[in-house]
């Protein structure tokens, strides 16, 4: 079956997509993109997501490509030409083509648009046996708060990960404390029962799935507690575990080597994708 891209405007052959040599995006980082869930046909949490692109849009001044009710049709048709049932749509928005300059473009430019969709396995409750995490210094900017395409730095991160056998890197700031991971945010649970993630700051992005996660706690009366955590405080924790839009929930077992808990996904992170997967059924449907 063939599988299309979205480029500026056309429906093209993945294989033959392509943008321009001087594509600021490409050059220069100077863009921003999203990652929507699908499962069974369904957009997982759209709206949030489009809120968040709009927010990273207006935070580098860079101007919307289309509407928001085009890029919805723009999402839905190429789901339906890629057959796309369970997997991931990602979109990005770049400055646009120009001359090489690190200064905005003077004349005027048309920002670049780009989708792409991904088939992975259908969302499930089975936490599975959990994962490992390698924990890393965070070297990035002080605007992770921004969705954008510079990710050399979480590139680095995640590599050390995968090299050291961990499935993602937690990222430790300056005083110890873990920001979020690689592509994640991160969560534990402490002896005390508490659920803790950091509060949202310049220091992390936002995850759609952490907010979603959020009102699902609050929803089975968890306490949950946004503050900062070290990584001693983690590798203490009863349980920890990832959300992101791939990972889901995601319970953690070892950091750096150390058995988290009894080394087995705990039972508060298998109730959280239990209910995650509850509402990603509720998804907004592609007509």
């Amino acid at each position: 079956m063939a599988r299309y891209a979205y480029v500026n405007g056309r429906y093209v052959d993945h294989r033959q997509a392509s943008v321009h040599i001087e594509d600021r995006g490409y050059q220069l980082a100077d863009g921003v993109y999203e990652v929507v869930g699908v499962r069974d046909g369904k957009l997982i949490d759209e709206t949030p997501h489009l809120d968040r692109l709009d927010r990273s849009l207006k935070e580098l001044r860079i101007a919307a490509p289309v509407s928001r009710k085009t890029l919805g049709f723009i999402i839905r048709e190429l789901m339906r030409r890629n057959r796309l049932r369970d997997g991931l749509v990602y979109m990005q928005v770049t400055r646009g083509v120009a001359r090489r300059d690190h200064a905005f473009p003077t004349a005027p430019v048309k920002p670049a648009l780009v989708l792409t969709t991904k088939n992975t396995k259908h969302l499930v409750a089975d936490v599975g046996p959990g994962i490992a995490i390698k924990s890393q210094p965070d070297i990035r900017w002080e605007r992770c708060d921004i969705k954008t395409v510079a990710l050399l730095p979480n590139v680095l991160a995640k590599q050390a990960a995968r090299e050291s056998g961990a499935y993602e890197a937690w990222l430790i700031d300056s005083v110890g404390c873990i920001t979020e991971g690689a592509s994640t945010n991160a969560w534990i649970v402490t002896k005390e029962g508490e659920l803790v993630t950091r509060q949202t700051d310049n220091g992390i992005l936002a995850g759609i799935t952490r907010g979603t996660l959020k009102s699902i706690a609050d929803t089975l009366q968890l306490k949950l507690v946004e503050r900062p955590f070290s990584l001693a405080e983690a590798k203490q924790a009863r349980e920890a575990f990832i959300t992101s839009a791939t990972s889901f929930v995601t319970p953690v077992v070892k950091i750096d080597g150390d058995p988290v808990g009894d080394g087995k996904p705990g039972p508060t992170a298998r109730r959280l994708r239990e209910e995650y997967v509850r509402f990603s059924e509720a998804g907004e449907a592609v007509v």
